[in-house]
């Protein structure tokens, strides 16, 4: 199996203990994480060779975050430095009716400030077969986009497969421009694409055919997405795969999760599976596109499997605190084979 590489922001993550609020906080919990870092781990923890890149600052909360990537076994090679700050979010947990809540302070991070021609591409995919972006990292700076496009122009020049999730966020495109160009030029070099319906519409204004999405609660049909995946492949040729996450919010702590993948000519649809008292659900998304990479890679003709392995981990993400998904393939495969029961092992 072939190496892995992914780009992105790794940032520090500060939370209030247990469910407490802001308000209430006298300490915060220290964990490091980001989107593109988590599919990283997900991946290492599943003993596939994995290389994540970003830009950190040359300081002692820089070198915690390369420490984390190392520990769990992600390589840090081609990571570059400079700049003065790692980025920041402070994560309130909600519980019940209460949503959770994200405060970022992110502004002039290191990779924020990162230029084109700072990493060398090429030199970072010796040996890799996949790339991975997410729609996060263009949203946070011009410098990141410019970057992000020049990864996926050599990537593709070298026929490596590349994936993004989505992954609109609001609180960032906030250098004046319109997410639209930049993500539609990204997401022409994705092979894979996997993003909810926010995502299409906000990035490309696409809507499913004939639903109002935000009527549904937590009743989300497979079947209303399918126009969504074709949407999506008319609008990028190149995309083999187009998988969404179907999640349903009964509550902060209760939600049913599942997922669909479209691969041109059939829609697959995997096991819903009810998450009834959420642990932490940050990185739920990272978590199920680790799992479908490893899915894809090791099942490359059965989609159907791979894409419920990808189910599966998210799935077991939501029982783990922190941002990373620390499971194992035999924990997700028991899990798979319909072994929810929590039981101990002894």
């Amino acid at each position: 199996m072939g190496k892995v590489v992914t780009f992105g922001e790794i940032m520090l993550r500060l939370s209030p203990p247990g469910f407490l609020r802001f308000s209430q906080a006298n300490s915060f919990d220290v964990v490091y994480g980001g989107g593109e870092s988590n599919v990283a781990v997900s991946l290492a923890n599943y003993g596939v060779p994995v290389d994540f890149v970003t830009r950190l600052p040359q300081n002692d909360v820089g070198e915690c975050a390369l420490m984390e990537m190392r520990k769990r076994g992600v390589g840090t090679s081609n990571i570059v430095f400079g700049g003065d700050r790692l980025g920041i979010y402070f994560l309130e947990t909600g519980a019940v009716s209460r949503g959770s809540k994200v405060v970022y302070d992110r502004a002039h991070s290191a990779i924020a400030e990162i230029k084109s021609g700072m990493i060398d591409w090429a030199k970072v995919f010796e040996g890799a077969d996949w790339f991975h972006w997410t729609g996060i990292t263009p949203a946070i700076s011009k410098g990141a986009a410019d970057v992000c496009l020049e990864a996926v122009k050599v990537a593709s020049d070298l026929g490596i497969t590349i994936s993004t999730d989505l992954n609109y966020r609001a609180k960032l495109w906030k250098y004046g421009v319109e997410p639209e160009a930049i993500m539609t030029e990204l997401t022409s070099y994705c092979d894979i694409i996997l993003g909810n319906e926010e995502d299409a519409e906000k990035h490309f204004g696409i809507k499913p055919d004939g639903l109002d999405i935000t009527t549904q609660g937590h009743n989300v049909k497979a079947e209303a997405f399918l126009s969504v995946c074709q949407q999506m492949m008319e609008k990028f040729p190149r995309a083999k795969k187009v998988i969404t996450t179907l999640r349903g919010s009964i509550s902060a702590s209760h939600n049913t999760w599942a997922g669909v993948m479209y691969d041109g000519t059939k829609m697959y649809e995997s096991t819903q599976y009810q998450i009834t008292d959420i642990v932490d659900r940050v990185g739920g998304g990272d978590s199920f596109m680790g799992g479908l990479i490893y899915g894809l890679l090791t099942y490359p003709e059965d989609d159907q499997n791979a894409l419920d392995f990808a189910v599966a981990a998210s799935c077991l993400k939501h029982t783990i605190k922190g941002d990373a998904n620390l499971v194992t393939v035999s924990e997700v495969k028991k899990l798979m084979g319909g072994d929810s029961s929590g039981r101990v092992a002894r």
